[in-house]
């Protein structure tokens, strides 16, 4: 079988929202600290303390939105902790994470300092689990009170004389399980309570985002869209992709034998069933798709790199995960009627990371270098497309060798990101576009691709994979020829 793409340019399926390109970054590791916070003290180039290298980089991808300060750190952290004086402020042990202290020299002036240099939404989930609703109440109040108040009083002798512009909050995390493991029925009380207390202050209306379910629990979809669908905006979903077993060995994130290549594209793909499951159940009570889908945890994850700790969830970064974040983008791209928002785990040092750091140096990841191609999709129209994939096959087991999406943006370019997801062959593909207005005009493209399996960047070989420019295609009338090499994700622009 031939692989062949049709793409209808005159039949609009809606808009990529930008915030499926989100991010997520957790106190867990050298995510926060190292990754983002240095300290202004710093012989690592730094402003206000936050280092200027990873800033750049991401800047260069178009973050939209940014997930803080977790993960399950969100429900045993306590905000008032990490505001006032830094030398002053309490110190925790980090329970879930390392068993390391947190010194939470990192908080809610910071973080609102980072996102206001990323030129990136924030995204602050507060603390069900181990919080109360006050706690949370003035935390809202405390960054968002325009006026005379106890918490805006506060904010303004820590520094802050105006407040801050929140969109989105989210009322626990995972709550089924580090958050607390709690009943369905039982959080959705909770969240009831504690969202009515979230309040949206002047003309700062916030988006209230509900703690979703693991995986495949479709039972906590149904009883949280039953019994509160109507007093929130969004519900999360967490899926991360793991070729091996959760407790028992994840798998190696540099040891991609053919057989954990095959299983890793097989488990990325089930998310498509994940969504369209999920997706059902809310729109029972949601018809309209006014409430999100807010993929707010996905990635993969492996077992950590060896000699470091266990706790800080440190995995190399391969073409592997350039695939697993391609594949994901497509997907989410076919859902963008429910799927409103993705922040991938996490940005800097931890899982499915884009940059990774070593005292001064930095490197980016195959992954950031998908965000930096895709960037493209951000709030595009989605264009319809139809696919015929040639079978990819591995010991009776069949996946399609071919993935891909198609978007127009505003200047009317159109966009196809291509995957092919063999490991072993290369794939030609037949790009038919139908419905322009006019003939294809200038053609450009982008190749990410490596000869090995577990190719990656170090320090020492910070650009091993990286893109290149695709010139293995040919155009006729209003046809492409593309010729894709195994394991590679791709981007062509037609001007």
């Amino acid at each position: 079988m031939t692989n062949k793409v049709v793409v209808n340019a005159d039949i609009e399926k809606g808009t990529i929202n930008k915030n499926i390109y989100g991010h997520f970054s957790e106190h867990l590791g050298r995510c926060i600290y190292e990754g983002f916070w240095v300290g202004e003290d710093s012989p690592i180039p730094n402003t206000n303390g936050i280092r200027n290298d990873t800033v750049a980089a991401l800047k260069n991808i178009n973050i939209p939105v940014l997930r803080w300060p977790g993960g399950c750190f969100a429900d045993e952290y306590h905000w008032k902790d990490g505001v006032g004086p830094r030398e002053s402020r309490k110190r925790m042990v980090n329970t879930h994470w390392g068993g390391v202290v947190e010194n939470n020299h990192f908080g809610t002036h910071e973080f609102m300092m980072l996102c206001e240099m990323l030129e990136t939404e924030p995204y602050i989930c507060g603390n069900v689990g181990s919080g109360t609703v006050q706690e949370m109440s003035e935390w809202v109040e405390y960054m968002t009170f325009d006026g005379e108040s106890p918490m805006a009083n506060w904010r303004q002798e820590n520094g802050r004389e105006e407040p801050w512009k929140l969109k989105y909050f989210g009322v626990g995390n995972e709550n089924w399980g580090c958050g607390g493991n709690m009943r369905p029925e039982y959080y959705a009380d909770l969240y009831r309570r504690f969202q009515t207390y979230v309040r949206s202050y002047g003309d700062n209306k916030i988006y209230k985002i509900a703690g979703g379910a693991n995986v495949d629990d479709y039972r906590w979809t149904e009883v949280l869209m039953r019994e509160a669908h109507w007093l929130m905006d969004g519900l999360s979903l967490h899926y991360y992709t793991i070729p091996g077993d959760f407790w028992k060995g994840k798998g190696s994130a540099l040891d991609p034998r053919e057989e954990e290549w095959f299983i890793t594209m097989k488990k990325a793909l089930h998310i498509n069933e994940l969504i369209t499951k999920h997706s059902t159940i809310m729109d029972k009570y949601d018809p309209e798709k006014r409430i999100g889908m807010i993929i707010d945890e996905w990635g993969t994850w492996f077992d950590v790199e060896p000699g470091t700790n266990p706790g800080f969830l440190y995995q190399q970064n391969t073409i592997r995960d350039a695939l697993v974040a391609g594949l994901h983008f497509h997907i989410f791209h076919d859902h963008s009627d429910r799927v409103q928002m993705a922040n991938i785990a996490q940005t800097i040092n931890v899982l499915q990371a884009m940059i990774l750091t070593e005292g001064e140096k930095m490197i980016l990841t195959p992954t950031y270098h998908v965000f930096e191609m895709f960037k493209v999709h951000q709030d595009a129209t989605k264009l319809d497309i139809d696919i015929t994939s040639a079978d990819y096959e591995l010991n009776g087991e069949k996946l399609p060798s071919v993935s891909a999406s198609a978007s127009k943006d505003k200047e009317g370019n159109i966009n196809i990101s291509l995957c092919n997801l063999n490991h072993k062959e290369e794939s030609t593909i037949t790009i038919e576009l139908r419905g322009l207005k006019e003939q294809v005009g200038q053609v450009s493209g982008r190749l990410l691709t490596a000869d090995e399996l577990n190719a990656h960047n170090t320090f020492d070989n910070p650009e091993n994979v990286k893109p290149v420019a695709l010139e293995s295609f040919t155009v006729e009338n209003d046809v492409l020829t593309v010729k894709l090499p195994a394991t590679s994700v791709a981007m062509l622009t037609i001007g």
